[in-house]
């Protein structure tokens, strides 16, 4: 019973990371597709915003997987 319901929690998990990395590869897909047309600082900064997101994320899964490994 317990296992079940961790396989379907760990599946739930793992969709929601795969929709945010999707998620964000459109925007910077999107930020590189107008880079072109957008003056540089413009461009700079939405590339620090995408990286400041993914920064976190990668923070946030670190420490979810760590938080995890050490039940």
């Amino acid at each position: 019973m317990l296992d079940s319901l961790s396989e379907q929690l760990s599946s739930e998990w793992e969709r929601q990371i795969m929709l945010f990395l999707v998620a964000a590869l459109l925007l910077m897909g999107i930020a590189l597709g107008t880079a072109a047309h957008l003056p540089v600082p413009v461009t700079l900064l939405a590339a620090a915003v995408i990286a400041g997101w993914l920064l976190v994320f990668f923070l946030r899964e670190r420490r979810h997987r760590s938080e995890v490994t050490s039940r």
